[in-house]
């Protein structure tokens, strides 16, 4: 019998219910031609470019031949070869909201807004005494449009100049009596998130200001956390809010909002407490567009696949748990998808052949029901073996210091064990390791509330492609007579699941 371990991540309110969880692993369906209609794959580990200043992370944003960051206070030129030059100082702690002109790069760091001139090299701060402050920024038609602190009010600064501002290039998005908490410019049209409400301008070119309301563009669904609005698949996701509740996840479908998270997403996400610090933001790799949203008073952060339409956790691990992901915000930038640490100042690129967070261990795991939905019966089962199907044979790999605990003796530049299972190339930078990989089990009979002790099974040595990973004598279902599996690793390999055969025989008990 196959047992469902592919899908989504999906752990409800009542784990008795659903306690299907996914972290650092993400499904891809194979249209045709596949052993499965989908597989799972392991998350991109971090592979570290550089240290850009102190940290953390707040920004990053590219421009022509560079890259750029705010890291703690001050902003930086990143070059193509990772060295970087601190440009100026900033202020503030918080994430920051970047756009360019062409020339001119525009850093909102609520309520302080400053200016870089990547033609002649000047970076200054706003000082024009008519500018409000800013929250959010983006750019329309030659115009930086920005929302300061604690209004209703939209500014644009003069024409292809952001240290100017003219005292009359304002107007208040008054659809809803809400506050307005943050702006993004998307298809030349500026969507103003309020706290209830979202209103979409245009550049009507009018004289005394340039933007106008579209009519028919207001929507009764806000925004809770101004930094979790971001682009992705031709239109916006953000964290919404309204008069009758908060916490569901939308993207936009010409100007209305589309419900993108599902109930036990929202469960979770409304039994944090605090999501208004929310930030999110979004990446593409190997056909795969994500949006990234991480809640840092809540330490946890998700991740939503438009290709599969799929939710899954990202996690780093330290101490024998999971944590919020390590990255903070991200960038496009020299062939690369850049991601900035939001502890310190490390920039690093998402490597989907990278199994480690910069050489510390990358955790998954996978829960999901023994039986498929509909098909338990009550009775007792006797579960026989479980026999899973991936990709066996593999070599780890990962920087010396994520197999470090291995080492034995040291000859050269390579760091050899004595029975020459792992061998590091130093110089490289790089480890290729020949030992079998681990894969760990353990299984819950009340329904995810308690579990065994895990259950570890070997995934072969290098080159050993055919092996079988077995687990033998897994016991008889109790209590609740359901059965939950989950499956874990921490090894540096690449990790392929397709499927689990289970082979169980039911009792009349």
């Amino acid at each position: 019998m196959k047992t469902p371990i592919l899908g989504s991540s999906y752990v409800a309110r009542s784990v008795n219910a659903a306690d299907n969880r996914m972290v650092n692993l993400f499904p891809e369906a194979i249209p045709e031609g596949g052993k499965e209609a989908a597989y799972l794959q392991r998350a991109p580990g971090l592979r570290k470019l550089a240290t850009v200043g102190a940290g953390p992370v707040r920004g990053l944003w590219t421009l022509g031949e560079y890259g750029y960051a705010v890291s703690d206070q001050t902003f930086y030129q990143i070059n193509k070869d990772w060295t970087y030059t601190a440009v100026g100082t900033v202020n503030g702690t918080g994430p920051v909201s970047m756009a360019d002109n062409g020339v001119q790069i525009f850093i909102a760091c609520n309520p302080s807004g400053f200016i870089y001139n990547t033609q002649t090299g000047v970076f200054v701060q706003i000082s024009d005494p008519d500018f409000p402050g800013a929250v959010t920024v983006g750019y329309l038609d030659g115009y930086f449009v920005f929302n300061p602190p604690n209004s209703q009010q939209v500014w644009v600064t003069s024409l292809l100049d952001g240290t100017s501002v003219d005292p009359l290039d304002f107007a208040s998005a008054e659809g809803a009596p809400d506050g307005l908490v943050a702006l993004i410019v998307d298809h030349r049209e500026a969507w103003l998130f309020g706290t209830n409400s979202v209103e979409v301008w245009y550049d009507a070119g009018t004289p005394d200001f340039p933007l106008q309301r579209i009519q028919g563009a207001f929507n009764e669904i806000g925004c809770i956390a101004p930094y979790s609005i971001a682009k992705l698949d031709n239109g916006l996701f953000w964290l919404g809010a309204d008069a009758r509740g908060r916490g569901i996840v939308y993207r936009a479908n010409g100007y209305t909002g589309v419900r993108v998270s599902t109930h036990a997403i929202e469960w979770q996400i409304q039994d944090y407490g605090n999501i208004s610090d929310a930030i999110a933001y979004t990446y593409q790799q190997d056909g795969h567009a994500f949006y990234v949203l991480t809640f840092p008073s809540a330490n946890a952060t998700w991740v939503y696949d438009v290709a599969t339409q799929a939710w899954h956790e990202r996690a780093g691990f330290d101490d024998g748990y999971f944590t919020r992901h390590w990255s903070n915000c991200q960038m496009a930038f020299n062939s690369e998808v850049i991601v900035g640490d939001y502890a310190n100042g490390n920039i690093y690129a998402f490597d989907l052949d990278l199994y480690s967070d910069d050489g510390q261990i990358q955790k998954w795991l996978r829960s999901w029901r023994a039986l498929p939905t509909g098909q338990n019966n009550l009775n007792r089962s006797a579960h026989h073996t479980l026999q899973l199907d991936a990709q066996a044979g593999h070599f780890l790999v990962g920087t010396s210091a994520a197999v470090a605990q291995y080492l034995i003796t040291e000859a050269g530049d390579f760091l050899i064990t004595e029975d020459n299972q792992y061998l590091i190339d130093e110089t490289a930078g790089t480890a290729t390791v020949n030992k079998a990989p681990e894969f760990m089990l353990r299984w819950s009979d009340d329904g995810g509330h308690t579990w065994s002790n895990e259950h570890w099974a070997g995934g072969g040595a290098v080159g050993a492609y055919g092996t079988r990973i077995f687990w033998r004598r897994l016991g008889m279902t109790l209590k609740l007579r359901d059965r939950v599996y989950e499956l874990s690793g921490t090894d540096p390999i690449k990790i392929a699941i397709m499927g689990a055969e289970l082979h169980a025989s039911a009792t009349n008990a």
